[in-house]
């Protein structure tokens, strides 16, 4: 895996799709003088575009035509394989960069037919929304062969911090839902903490600053319990399961205590009852691993 910063790059680009994350992508391309052709199909959305230096192709065909590189953006891949599947021949030698928000094995299996048709092609992740991208807070990432990376590493800097995770084409998906059920866990258990606190009376900005710390030193039990998942070995140098389990008996009693909603805290704890019942309760929460592993039922 490696990340790279903004670099100058002179290769033409053509951009497909123009939501809002695909006019931020043209935005920042033309911010850093790259040769931007775009197409949408609905072309009114390139009209800001177009007065900012943009192209604007009549057709996909000729989006393809004007560039060696094509950045997708479209709603999913079903969408994608719709626009490119006829302009197979057109692309063959080119690079496809697909930035559509999709799954691992959407991913795979558009590699598999770029490489039938011979085309070049590395699968992206935007973890950024459309506002940051082109600045030091967007970042993007990207799977499939290095070299391909590597050619248009500059141009792709444009877009924000580019990381490339491997050969593998499923990965920058896998590391996308990843990432987002972090974010999804984070903002979750904020807000059932902010629906607790409510009860006493206490505004959500000032329990903020409080849950902004503590997120801040639970990065430290992410980086301890990282090295123990990968060495299969759980030591509690922090707590135990049990001890963890004690805790969350006293979040469920508030919550239904209070009024607020159970539902959060009782999942978790269910998740720990297995953990327990499979002897791991004196061992640290990364052996919870056990209890994500596992198929749902």
């Amino acid at each position: 895996m490696n990340t790279t910063a903004h670099a100058d790059n002179d290769t033409p680009i053509s951009v497909i799709g123009l939501g809002l994350m695909g006019q931020a992508l043209v935005g920042a391309f033309l911010k850093s003088g790259i040769r931007t052709t775009v197409w949408n199909r609905s072309p009114e959305k390139a009209r800001t575009l177009v007065e900012n230096g943009a192209v604007l192709a009549a057709t996909a065909a000729d989006a393809v035509a004007a560039a060696p590189l094509i950045v997708v953006c479209v709603t999913d891949y079903d969408v994608a394989h719709a626009v490119l599947d006829p302009l197979a021949d057109a692309l063959r030698g080119k690079t496809v960069v697909n930035l559509t928000s999709g799954h691992s094995e959407g991913a795979r299996d558009t590699a598999r037919w770029a490489a039938e048709h011979g085309v070049k092609y590395l699968d992206g992740a935007i973890m950024a929304i459309p506002p940051v991208i082109g600045t030091e807070h967007a970042s993007l990432l990207y799977a499939g062969p290095q070299e391909v990376f590597d050619a248009h590493e500059a141009t792709l800097a444009s877009l924000g911090r580019a990381t490339h995770l491997g050969d593998d084409h499923g990965l920058a998906s896998l590391y996308d839902v990843a990432l987002l059920g972090i974010m999804w866990g984070v903002l979750n258990s904020f807000l059932h903490g902010v629906a607790l606190l409510e009860t006493a009376n206490v505004k959500a900005g000032d329990f903020a600053p409080l849950a902004n710390d503590w997120i801040g030193a639970v990065t430290n039990f992410v980086s301890a319990y990282a090295g123990q998942i990968d060495e299969g070995s759980y030591p509690a140098h922090d707590a135990t399961i049990d001890t963890h389990w004690a805790t969350m008996v006293h979040l469920i009693h508030e919550s239904e205590a209070t009024g607020a909603s159970a539902e959060l805290p009782t999942f978790v704890k269910e998740l720990t009852d297995r953990a327990i019942a499979a002897g791991r309760g004196g061992d640290s929460y990364a052996a919870m691993i056990e209890q994500f592993r596992k198929r749902t039922a």
